[in-house]
């Protein structure tokens, strides 16, 4: 990784992790934590590796991966600006489960364990969205455990698809760049399966890749 900078309160007010906070409480984060520039296809933690920090997303994008002796990689989820992780790190001394890896030049914010530890002492609301960040990260594990076992390729390409979409101008559309290898890895299945399911959505109507990202359309929660 890069030589690491400051981060200022301006910076950290873009989190929402950190939103509403005093003046003083961000000043006092800012001093504890530092930003790095993280190269496109650079691994940001390994698993197996000592949890020393935390890290919140600035700009870019990473996919968080695991993987057998093999080499076969499963995707476990796909990390945007504002997202964090490595907090659990914070709860014990467990080495890393995942491995992180940038999709795309991305600024990272990265602050060390233990003054991670001491400004949630100090700061309950900190504390609060970190163990809901959590449960919503118990409740994604459940929806894929449920659409792996339950669902066909189909259902499981577009629950994945609603689940990353956001709303741009009245329309749900995915903003993130993925691949259709991405998709496979993270919904096991084939790259080719993959292909064929988009391919039959689009015809359908069901959704539009445009250079602005994937459109669905509303009929696509039918599935």
């Amino acid at each position: 990784m890069t030589q690491s900078t400051a981060v200022s309160t301006t910076a950290l007010k873009t989190f929402p992790l950190f939103q509403g906070l005093s003046d003083d409480t961000l000043a006092m984060v800012s001093r504890s934590a530092m930003m790095r520039r993280i190269p496109r296809g650079q691994s940001v933690v390994h698993a197996g590796e000592r949890s020393d920090f935390v890290y919140l997303v600035l700009t870019g994008s990473l996919k968080v991966v695991v993987s057998d002796e093999d080499g076969r990689e499963v995707i476990l989820t796909i990390l945007g600006q504002g997202e964090l992780f490595g907090e659990m790190g914070m709860f014990g001394e467990q080495p890393r489960s995942a491995t992180v890896v940038a999709v795309m030049p991305s600024d990272l914010v990265m602050i060390a364990k233990n003054d991670f530890r001491t400004i949630l002492q100090g700061n309950f609301e900190v504390a609060w969205r970190i163990m809901a960040n959590l449960a919503d990260r118990l409740r994604n594990a459940d929806r894929k455990i449920e659409s792996l076992a339950l669902m066909d390729v189909y259902g499981r390409v577009a629950r994945l698809l609603l689940e990353m979409s956001e709303e741009v101008n009245g329309d749900a559309v995915v903003v993130r760049k993925i691949t259709k290898q991405d998709i496979a890895k993270m919904i096991g299945a084939s790259r080719e399966m993959v292909s064929r399911v988009m391919k039959d959505l689009a015809a359908q109507g069901l959704i539009e890749e445009t250079g602005a990202g994937i459109v669905l359309r509303d009929r696509l929660q039918s599935l």
